[in-house]
């Protein structure tokens, strides 16, 4: 993969700019405390979580108008409970309690490749199929991102691996998708919504591509670094 037409890398969050292992270990202690304040609604909150994980799953395969609500209404089904309560759960438990937590679980050669891509001139933005502009700044990332896109704003209301975002991120820059290189976690998310994009990808992680794949794997942060930095 040719990295020199480069001229700008679209970031994945989840799992890209933070290790999910650890967070999901932190989290998962928090939530062994639920049936401390009643087992039968503890098992209710907890089944509303799962299924709104899975859910989104589900929905990847079939973006609508408004994934974000669809996936509120799925959980609520699955759990019994209202939907105006699933998404408090969603706003306390997904989206707030984790934050504390994000900067001891930054990946490992983030800033050093932030540096190398600000250094090289490349445009850096964030695509998540989350809101990710608080966990941004609880990794004191806050600035270092534009856009910061989400797969609920109006404009793309889709999850990955739809294209839209990805286009989204060019029509705002103003180049070339495939002078935008992808960096995510997972190469049926990431890399398939750039390969429908028409973009470059890079995955972070140690499986190997499969012959034939769009997509490059580099095993870490540092790795990428390297790539990006040897471009010229």
């Amino acid at each position: 993969m040719d990295f020199k037409s480069v001229r700008g890398v679209l970031f994945d969050l989840d799992g890209t700019l933070y290790r999910q292992a650890p967070m999901r270990a932190l989290m998962a202690l928090e939530l062994a405390a639920l049936p401390l304040s009643g087992p039968f609604r503890a098992g209710r909150r907890l089944r509303a979580l799962r299924a709104y994980r899975r859910a989104q799953e589900h929905l990847r395969a079939a973006p609508g108008r408004d994934p974000g609500a669809a996936q509120l209404a799925a959980a609520a089904r699955a759990s019994g409970l209202p939907v105006a309560e699933v998404e408090r759960l969603v706003t306390e438990w997904i989206q707030q309690r984790p934050l504390k937590y994000l900067r001891f679980c930054r990946a490992k050669g983030l800033d050093d490749l932030l540096g190398v891509v600000e250094r090289a001139g490349l445009r850096a933005g964030i695509l998540s199929d989350y809101p990710a502009r608080a966990k941004l700044e609880a990794l004191d990332l806050g600035g270092r991102f534009a856009p910061v896109l989400c797969a609920s704003d109006p404009e793309i209301a889709a999850f990955k691996p739809s294209p839209r975002g990805f286009r989204r991120a060019c029509e705002i820059w103003g180049i070339e998708p495939r002078e935008v290189l992808v960096v995510g976690d997972r190469a049926d998310v990431d890399a398939a919504g750039a390969a429908a994009a028409g973009m470059p990808c890079a995955i972070v992680g140690r499986r190997t591509a499969p012959p034939g794949a769009s997509h490059v794997v580099v095993e870490s942060l540092e790795q990428l670094s390297r790539v990006i930095d040897s471009r010229a």
